[in-house]
This record gives C-alpha cells, structure tokens and sequence, in this order.
C-alpha cells in the first residue's frame, strides 16, 4: 500500500510541477511552488523504491539529494548539460539560489513530520481494530 501511495504522490507532483513549469509566470511564487513539488516528488519516488524505511530517513535522503543538487549547479554542468537536452533542468535546474535550500528543508521536515503521523495513526487504527 506504501508503494501505491509513494507512486501517487510522486506522479502529481510530477504533473503538477509540469503544470506549474509551463503555465505559471516565472517568479518566485512559481520557483518557490518548483522546488516544493520537487521535493515531493522525490520523495514520492524514495518512498516507491524503499517503503520500510522511517519518516525521518526518507526526508533525510530527500533533503540530502535536493541539497547536492542545488549544489551541483554551482559548477555549471547542469547548465552545460541542459545545452545539450534540454529536459535535464526539470531534474538538475540550471543555477544556484540559496532560497532554494530553505525551500527544500522546509519541505522536506513538512513532509517527514506528516508522513510520521500519518504512518503512527495508520498503526494506531491497526492495533485498535486488531483488538476489538
């Protein structure tokens, strides 16, 4: 059931970051609202790939991942590369901006917290109808 719900997430936040790429007036409501949806569709995809793991392990790899990332431009390839296909800056973006780190903790900690309620109220039903 994880699983379904990780490829759920994961593909709306996908399409909605495609939406939010193609129509919304660049920005940084629309930048800010990029780098969310990145995030949850990271996290989508992790919780697809390793649905055991915790809470707080997944927003963890998530952060780290979205951190190198944002990281990676600051050496120009993603950009270079972009040059080439120009679908890789849905995945790597092009240059480096420091909010975008705010977003992605932000995110990221929204994320591990809602997915740690969630997975204890879910036992919590289990362990009570288990008894009844």
């Amino acid at each position: 059931m994880r699983r379904l719900i990780g490829l759920g997430v994961a593909v709306v936040a996908v399409v909605s970051g495609l939406v939010v790429h193609l129509t919304a007036p660049d920005g940084a409501a629309s930048d800010i609202a990029g780098d969310a949806l990145y995030v949850v569709a990271i996290w989508g995809g992790l919780v697809l790939l390793v649905p055991r793991w915790p809470s707080w392990a997944t927003a963890g790899v998530v952060l780290v991942w979205s951190v190198a990332v944002e990281l990676l431009q600051l050496t120009g390839l993603p950009l270079r590369w972009a040059a080439e296909f120009s679908p890789i800056v849905l995945v790597l973006g092009t240059s480096f901006d420091p909010r975008d780190l705010v977003v992605y903790a932000v995110t990221a900690i929204v994320l591990g917290g809602a997915d740690a309620v969630a997975r204890r109220t879910l036992s919590r039903r289990r362990a009570g109808s288990a008894a009844a």
